[in-house]
């Protein structure tokens, strides 16, 4: 997986509490969401909202989104 190219998807849940959720790409990958890579530095993002995002190798083998900016 290119993890330099950003990509385009929406928030498709967010645990407020917890600071965690996750991304659903445009091509139909699902990817982890930390409040750490909100790239604007809030700590919570409503579900729904379209995103732009690059990834890396997160915890447990699965892709993570980092540096995630709204669009």
């Amino acid at each position: 997986m290119e993890t330099d190219a950003l990509l385009d998807g929406v928030v498709t849940s967010w645990d407020d509490p917890r600071g965690l959720g996750e991304i659903t790409a445009a091509d139909g990958r699902t990817f982890a969401l930390q409040c750490t890579d909100l790239a604007d530095g809030s700590r919570t993002i409503d579900p729904g909202t379209a995103v732009a995002f690059g990834v890396r190798p997160g915890h447990r083998g699965r892709w993570q989104a980092v540096a995630v900016t709204r669009r």
